[in-house]
């Protein structure tokens, strides 16, 4: 007998085949049967009208730490994804332990805006290694999920204080790289790191990973070499700006000593930016000229983003605000009390070095007071700052200022973000080169700015529900079967038989996000953006369901997903 049976819906395997009506016949975790069922079942969910998909993966996210605290990984697996991967961007939680939560939790907190009080209060740091992670959480989880090893991590728990002030000896480099390799034994999928000059620590800082010779990362990047089913992760400076000839070698020598391929974070697509496309996959060129690889980890269109001083990812970007931010709650408040603090953070955010945030963040008047939090602010919310600032005949941001100072920070503000079609148009073209995977919500980080999580409901809505740029076939090859062979996940993204019955069913007339609101879930109390979805009727991991109707069931039949064990090896130059 079968435990499950999914009756009379259009299935889309994730191999890019032709939808075709079938029923879905699941037995010990796996699908058993794709084709006429006949066989009886414990359980039948009626699908009519629905399409029936492999569950999403997503390559991109800093779960880390919530997943100690919340197995759902909520909210990712309310839009269809079923396996999310963490320790991005150099960033992990392990190889560490006591010695280190500290530094570590201000670093995270700082870095990919996570509430510091949250990490305080939801990690207990009781694991000494990388394989100590990993067993605190197995059994726990509602999602499939598996971990990057860190660079930063690694480099502080061999160096201390002295991983952001200098170049390691050759015998620091060799203590690191050993100790990649335990993690690697012990589950870790691969390496992450960065060398991007926004990323700053909690003393303000570059990261540690920032400090590392070409040396260093060459001789940890050669580490994979011998151990199957990992992979490499970066971000670097290019990645925002644009690469330099030196970045491309580095990306390339990266992956061949590796013999891994290597995913860059990340490749926005905005039409406005004539040949930024063609000039970033240049990188993937270059690679493959030496046998390497190098894959754009893009996005599906210019990503809406919430912007607060409390946090202030963004506002940290704007000349002289990044040390002002820095600050306790009070003395921020106390300074935009002071028309002279006023006015120099003015002017910085007016500065030629303000850049594209100048234009997309400090446009003052047309930000809207999306969310307040007090009853004096309440009065300006859903409006534009610039309608009130012209009622109260003061100037946009002094009115922002005030407005935020009587919400105590936590104001929400919105910058327009036009859809553009144009952005879709173009991103069809990233999405479907061979060199590109889409994915890479950072669900889990920069809770205070956007929701992530949203990206695979946004997709189908946004590229096959409204615009119809491609079809429901390639948009589920594209979310689920794609980042699963990059990463080489065994027995996940497709729905064929023999596989998991990592399951999505959905609607495909009503598909898309839901609405972005905060929810004060974390640990301590703490806010976080969230948002739901539409028309994701059930989601199963491993034939269990996790989610009914946009809720969760509350059971944990996920993963931990282990290199080697749960992963292939994809090789660098080889197709994937």
């Amino acid at each position: 007998m079968l435990d499950l049976v999914i009756r009379g819906g259009t299935v889309l395997d994730g191999t890019g085949a032709p939808a075709r009506p079938a029923d879905v016949g699941v037995a010990d975790g796996r699908v058993t049967t794709v084709g006429e069922v006949d066989e009886p079942a414990a359980r039948t969910l009626v699908a009519d009208g629905l399409c029936v998909a492999p569950g999403f993966v997503d390559l991109h996210t800093h779960y880390d730490a919530q997943l100690l605290w919340d197995g759902d990984a909520s909210p990712s697996p309310l839009h269809g994804v079923t396996t999310v991967i963490g320790g991005n961007c150099g960033f992990s939680l392990a190889p560490a332990g006591p010695d280190d939560a500290v530094y570590l939790t201000r670093m995270m907190a700082k870095v990919e805006g996570m509430s510091k009080r949250a990490l305080e209060a939801g990690l207990d740091w009781e694991w000494r290694s990388f394989g100590d992670f990993l067993a605190r959480l197995e059994g726990r989880l509602g999602v499939n999920a598996g971990f990057l090893v860190g660079h930063s991590t690694i480099r502080r728990s061999v160096m201390g204080d002295d991983a952001v002030r200098r170049e390691a000896t050759g015998d620091e480099v060799a203590a690191m790289v050993a100790a990649l390799q335990r993690a690697l034994g012990e589950g870790g999928l691969g390496l992450s790191t960065s060398t991007v000059h926004t990323h700053h620590d909690g003393d303000m800082e570059p990261v540690p990973s920032r400090s590392a010779s070409r040396t260093e990362l060459e001789s940890l990047a050669a580490a994979l070499a011998d151990h199957p089913g990992t992979t490499l992760e970066m971000i670097l400076q290019g990645c925002l700006t644009g690469f330099s000839p030196e970045e491309e070698d580095l990306m390339a020598s990266l992956s061949a000593k590796a013999d891994r391929p290597l995913n860059w974070n990340v490749l926005g697509v905005p039409a406005y930016v004539p040949g930024r496309i063609e000039h970033q996959l240049h990188a993937s060129d270059v690679a493959a000229e030496r046998g390497a690889t190098v894959v754009a980890l893009t996005l599906m269109q210019v990503m809406p983003v919430r912007i607060t001083f409390a946090g202030g990812s963004l506002l940290e970007g704007l000349p002289g605000w990044r040390e002002f931010l820095s600050q306790d709650e009070d003395e921020i408040l106390a300074g935009l009390a002071d028309p002279e603090v006023r006015r120099r953070l003015e002017e910085g955010a007016a500065s030629d070095g303000a850049g594209i945030l100048r234009a997309r963040v400090a446009n003052w008047p047309e930000l809207t007071v999306e969310e307040t939090f007090t009853p004096a602010a309440a009065p300006f919310e859903g409006r534009k700052v610039g309608d009130v600032a012209a009622e109260q005949g003061r100037s946009p941001f002094d009115t922002l200022v005030d407005i935020v100072v009587a919400d105590r920070l936590r104001t929400g503000l919105r910058a327009p973000t036009p859809e553009s079609d144009g952005d879709w148009v173009a991103g069809r073209e990233v999405w479907r080169h061979p060199r590109a995977v889409l994915g890479g919500s950072d669900a889990g980080a920069h809770l205070d700015l956007l929701v992530g999580a949203v990206y695979s409901t946004a997709f189908l809505e946004g590229a096959v529900r409204k615009r119809g740029l491609i079809s429901w076939e390639e948009a589920v090859a594209l979310l689920a079967d794609r980042p699963a062979r990059l990463y080489g996940l065994k027995d996940r993204g497709r729905l064929v038989e023999g596989y998991a019955a990592d399951v999505v069913v959905f609607d495909p007339e009503t598909v898309g996000p839901g609405t972005e609101h905060t929810r004060s879930d974390l640990p301590a109390g703490q806010p976080r953006l969230y948002a739901g979805a539409r028309g994701i009727e059930h989601v199963l991991v491993g034939g269990t369901e996790v989610v009914t109707a946009g809720e969760f069931t509350g059971e944990r039949p996920g993963r931990v997903l282990r290199s080697g064990r749960d992963t292939t090896t994809v090789r660098a130059g080889a197709p994937w």
